[in-house]
Order: structure tokens, then sequence, then C-alpha cells
């Protein structure tokens, strides 16, 4: 009886959150174009332009209200037929080399290229130093010759005195 109860308020739940999902889901776009080229060029843009809302989801991933008047800003600058370039150097007139999911390669931008290869080198580095320390703490120092003899003596005592 109470395993029968449990298990309808499981499945009510797993309804419940299938069905609540829905309406957390990104409207489908309803940009239309006139050729199936435009149609190809909308999708590559809008999967190329971050949202700047959002920060690491494109245009057609992102359900900012932002990220939609960008896709329709994007849908009606390729229906008035202006090159991707064009569309592009428009949004980062407006939002900064941010809407762009690859900056171009630039002063401002070197650390943003390089900075993960310094952070790898730098930590190779580091994890270098610390082994060759560590190498360095652990190797074997020579006996003096006052400690080899006391060595010797105890040894020679052990081995007289313990059989």
């Amino acid at each position: 009886m109470i395993g029968l109860r449990v298990a309808r308020l499981l499945l009510g739940a797993l309804l419940f959150l299938a069905l609540g999902n829905s309406a957390l889901a990104v409207p489908a776009e309803s940009a239309r174009f006139e050729t199936e080229a435009q149609a190809q060029r909308y999708q590559r843009l809008v999967r190329e332009l971050r949202c700047t809302v959002c920060q690491n989801q494109n245009l057609i991933e992102s359900s900012a209200p932002l990220a939609a008047d960008l896709r329709r800003q994007v849908a009606q600058m390729i229906r008035e037929g202006q090159s991707d370039e064009q569309i592009v150097a428009y949004l980062v007139v407006r939002y900064g080399d941010f809407v762009l999911f690859r900056p171009p390669l630039q002063a401002s931008t070197y650390l943003l290229w390089f900075g993960p290869g310094l952070l790898l080198v730098l930590g190779l580095g580091v994890l270098g130093w610390k082994l060759w320390q560590r190498r360095a703490r652990t190797a074997p120092v020579p006996l003096s010759d006052d400690e080899y003899a006391c060595l010797r003596r105890l040894l020679d005592d052990d081995a007289g005195g313990g059989r």
C-alpha cells in the first residue's frame, strides 16, 4: 500500500519535472528567409556570436531578451543583404569584442589568447622547481669520519653481541 503511494508520488514528480522543463526552453526562431543560403548564414552567425548577458552561450542557445533582440537584428541585416563581415562589425562596434567567441588577436586580447599557455608554462616551471628541490633535499649526504667510525663501532658491537 505504501509502496504504491510512493511510486505514484515519484511518477507524479517526474511528470511534473518533465512538463515543467518545456516552459524553460528557448522558443523556436521565427526568422524567415528567401533562400536556404540566408538561413544557413543566419544559423552560422547566431552560433558564432556570444550573448553579452549570458556570457558563455551563443545567441541561439540564450533565452535572454537581449539575445532575442540580437537574433532579430541579425536576421533583419541578412534580409537587407549585408555581408557577414558587416553584421559582425556592427555588433562589435555596439558591444565590443566580447560579442565574438573568437576575438581578434590584438594588444587588448593578448592575455586572452596567450594567458592559458603562459599559465601552463608557469605551472610546469613551478612543478619542475619543486621536484628539483625535493630531490636536492633527499640526496644522500656522505658521512663524516667521526660518524663513520661511530657507525662501524655500532655495527661491530651488534654483530658480535647479537649472536
